[in-house]
């Protein structure tokens, strides 16, 4: 597996991702940037992993040796447990048609007893009871997947809610950034939680509320580099911020 590739892959869905969304793209060095790679790298060495196991898998006939540890994942146990499980595996392997039922149980039981507990079973019970097993396991992905699936559509209305909120109030990042200059300065204070990231006109700022409830801290990089530098709080301009930022998050 290519670590290159794979962070390659990541960086581009993660930018691929807020595009999509709509909504302002982070800086690389944002918290939420971070964590939408984090993701994407993750789901991007699953995809790898899963072609890799589906793709020997669906060649069939007999897996041995080197050939065989690299079509499945590693069993669980002592040494010899392992050796007894991995051929015990390999032969139950050769006797399941389906394709898809083959890799999910390979990667489904990697505890050498599951292999060694069964190893008494005549063929047609233990592929009854793995067919069972299968079932309970497409039951509950289709299950999670119409979760996640409402779970999307409740999130875009939300965000579209929000989006038709922040348009209707001629809330924009360019005129954030001018209310923020236009604040008065103040004396910093500790960093608390951010409010919003704003990026306009080559500018891309992170405002936070701070220890001082009073202050709001600003953090801007651009042309000039990285600045820091404090602004006295006003709840108007907080609450555009907060609305804003909710209307831009994933």
């Amino acid at each position: 597996m290519d670590v290159k590739t794979l962070r390659a892959e990541a960086v581009e869905a993660t930018n691929r991702f807020f595009q999509e969304r709509g909504g302002l793209l982070p800086s690389e060095d944002s918290d939420e940037w971070e964590d939408e790679y984090r993701r994407q790298f993750a789901l991007a060495k699953e995809r790898y992993a899963a072609k890799g196991r589906v793709g020997v898998a669906a060649a069939g006939g007999t897996l041995d040796g080197a050939e065989r540890d690299l079509a499945w994942p590693e069993l669980t146990g002592s040494s010899g447990e392992k050796r007894w499980a991995a051929g015990l595996r390999d032969e139950r392997l050769k006797q399941i048609r389906s394709n898809d039922i083959r890799a999910w149980l390979a990667q489904a039981w990697t505890a050498s007893r599951d292999w060694i507990e069964t190893r008494d079973l005549a063929a047609p019970a233990f592929l009854r009871r793995v067919e069972a097993q299968y079932s309970g396991y497409v039951r509950q992905s289709e299950k999670q997947a119409r979760e996640a699936r409402v779970e999307r559509q409740n999130r875009a209305a939300v965000s579209a809610d929000l989006q038709r909120r922040v348009k209707a109030a001629g809330i924009t990042a360019a005129g954030l950034i001018e209310l923020i200059d236009l604040s008065v300065r103040a004396a910093p204070a500790p960093l608390k939680l951010k409010l919003a990231e704003l990026e306009a006109g080559g500018r891309k700022l992170r405002i936070f509320e701070t220890g001082d409830p009073g202050i709001l801290m600003v953090i801007e990089t651009g042309e000039r580099g990285r600045t820091e530098y404090a602004v006295e709080r006003d709840e108007g301009l907080v609450a555009d911020l907060k609305l804003f930022a909710q209307s831009n998050s994933p």
